[in-house]
């Protein structure tokens, strides 16, 4: 189904929600979104409550702040709500203070990232991406129990053809193949070119962390998500296809610095990785620019 015609059929609160789901993976449409919510109530129902709390959240302070409708109906506001909504489901239990501080988070981020959007528009300023979700993620689990949980995952085929579709998922802290399908129906929807890139970085993620005697991580798909979501950003460089082949391998390179200063890595090399790619490239570009034309007389 074309988004256009899906989008006649749904209210325009509903679409900015859903088109907020999907910007978790750098899409507009809200098909792709609706599947994104799909996958989390099929295999991770838990986490559903605090999406839509924290997505809403977002749109609503948009709405209320007055903030530009256009940028509210591309899901702008929301997808950082709706992480920080599934990051607090996760890792708190449910309590009467959890919707509230979900709320609180949800609102906070669509704050920062009208300000961020300021600043990108006005003085050529690198997209916030996920760093509002990162940052107050930061913050949140410093309250947070610690998790130790892991369990034993056999290397067997089923489960390697698995980790690539896990690796989708875990985006948005999914860990079953099902919510990563699903998601990959969503991107092959939105965006064929899209999804190929993420099936390539997820999979090159799953073999790195094999390569590194990482295989728990590999099979869970904790080694691909950062990638998938770097080739994403640059997914759309038909001309530069070494673009997004760049981001993967940053992505990948700097998940380990997190470890190693004791952050939780969450989307930060994805981030990371996008930023030291758009200022080294735009850097390439000043420079190409400032250099003489060769054809030019002397």
């Amino acid at each position: 189904m074309p988004a256009n015609h899906f989008n006649t059929h749904c209210p325009d609160w509903a679409e900015a929600l859903l088109n907020g789901f999907s910007q978790i993976f750098l899409q507009r449409h809200p098909l792709c979104g609706l599947l994104c919510l799909l996958a989390i109530l099929f295999t991770a129902p838990a986490l559903l409550g605090g999406a839509l709390l924290g997505g809403v959240a977002g749109l609503l302070t948009a709405q209320r702040r007055g903030y530009t409708k256009a940028d509210r109906q591309a899901g702008l506001f929301s997808y950082n709500g709706v992480l920080l909504g599934l990051l607090l489901s996760l890792y708190f239990p449910w309590s009467a203070m959890l919707p509230p501080l979900i709320l609180a988070a949800g609102g906070l981020s669509a704050i920062i990232t009208q300000q961020w959007l300021k600043r990108v528009r006005l003085s050529q300023f690198l997209p916030a991406y996920t760093a509002p979700f990162v940052g107050l993620s930061w913050i949140l689990l410093v309250f947070a129990t610690p998790s130790t949980e892991a369990h034993l995952i056999e290397v067997s085929t089923l489960n390697l053809l698995a980790a690539p579709f896990k690796g989708i998922g875990q985006v948005m802290f999914l860990g079953h193949p099902l919510a990563g399908a699903l998601i990959a129906v969503g991107l092959l929807i939105a965006d064929r070119r899209a999804f190929c890139w993420a099936l390539v970085a997820s999979v090159t993620g799953m073999a790195w962390s094999l390569l590194h005697h990482d295989v728990y991580g590999a099979l869970i798909g904790l080694g691909g998500y950062n990638a998938v979501l770097a080739a994403l950003a640059f997914s759309s460089q038909r001309r530069q296809p070494w673009l997004p082949l760049l981001g993967i391998a940053l992505a990948i390179g700097l998940t380990p610095i997190f470890a190693a200063l004791g952050l939780p890595t969450l989307t930060a090399p994805f981030i990371l990785a996008c930023w030291l790619l758009r200022s080294a490239t735009g850097l390439w570009r000043q420079r190409a620019r400032s250099l003489p034309n060769p054809g030019e007389s002397t």
